[in-house]
């Protein structure tokens, strides 16, 4: 690529950064520049992800988004993307979130992996994906756009790390061998309403495909997955508007305790988590425990 390309490179990964921190969305980059490849909007992404790093961040996983029809349907595309999770990003059980650090946000269920061994190549097969999973967990993503609005492409969203802005850990467990990950289905509850459902199979027919595409795709750009890192499969349904002081509760079979990240409406000189919501009521299946991992949001509260 030319030099004018690459400072355009560099220039818009600051424009999208500066978008974010001061919460002023930019016009999407395929209404300026159209024809926006992949491989340069991937660059576009690596050069953020560069100037997040160089100020102090730390990649910690990845992403693979629009991986079900449902996402890719409400999102207009026909392919996935994938993004790069950096420390900053992942709240644990227990945190807050501020939605006043946000723009556009939309909140989506996934089952997520953390790898016990390093995995890449450009045909992995599931078992191989398998094997190199150590423990499987649900993820709560809250993805948000640095655009104007979410009609965007998918070079659009790789550039701006495939919308990623926030990842809420559940509980994490042992991917056992009786586990059947397409099989598990996911029901999501805004303030005790079920609103959205979708089974592992939603992802790719199954979720541990998302770690082979996405173990080909970083190893034809010369990387990987490695060992500790997080990974998140995709969303099993479209995503839904994550609204100040909501909370979204979706629940799997494979949980044994509720988790959940949420922030105080009433006192923004002084935030705390509000108390958790009861938990749903326990139901034994397959022998393991349904329970849930929620996150609430408001607009008043320290900076997450």
């Amino acid at each position: 690529m030319d030099e004018p390309d690459d400072r355009w490179i560099a220039a818009t990964a600051s424009a999208l950064l500066a978008a974010e921190s001061e919460r002023v969305p930019v016009d999407a980059l395929t209404v300026r520049r159209p024809g926006l490849s992949l491989e340069t909007a991937y660059r576009v992404q690596g050069a953020g992800v560069a100037r997040r790093i160089s100020g102090g961040a730390r990649v910690v996983g990845h992403k693979a988004g629009v991986t079900s029809r449902a996402m890719q349907e409400q999102m207009g595309v026909d392919e996935s993307d994938s993004g790069v999770l950096l420390d900053d990003m992942v709240l644990p059980t227990g945190s807050t979130m501020a939605r006043s650090v946000l723009m556009q946000p939309r909140v989506e269920a996934e089952i997520a992996f953390r790898l016990g061994r390093d995995l890449a190549g450009e045909s992995v097969s599931t078992e191989e994906a398998r094997a190199a999973v150590e423990k499987v967990f649900l993820a709560l993503e809250v993805i948000d756009t640095r655009f104007t609005s979410w009609r965007i492409t998918v070079a659009d969203s790789i550039a701006d790390n495939a919308s990623c802005a926030r990842v809420v850990t559940g509980p994490m467990v042992p991917l056992d061998a009786d586990m059947d990950l397409a099989a598990e289905l996911l029901v999501v509850s805004v303030d005790g309403t079920a609103v959205a459902t979708g089974e592992g199979r939603a992802v790719l027919g199954d979720p541990l495909r998302a770690l082979t595409w996405l173990a080909g795709r970083l190893h034809r750009a010369g990387g990987g997955l490695r060992a500790g890192q997080l990974i998140l499969a995709g969303a099993v349904h479209a995503s839904l508007p994550l609204e100040t002081g909501a909370r979204c509760a979706p629940a799997r079979r494979i949980f044994r305790r509720s988790n959940c990240a949420c922030a105080d409406p009433q006192h923004p000189a002084d935030p705390a988590p509000l108390p958790h919501a009861p938990p749903p009521p326990l139901e034994r299946r397959s022998g393991r425990w349904l329970l849930m991992n929620s996150v609430c949001v408001s607009r008043y509260s320290a900076p997450a």
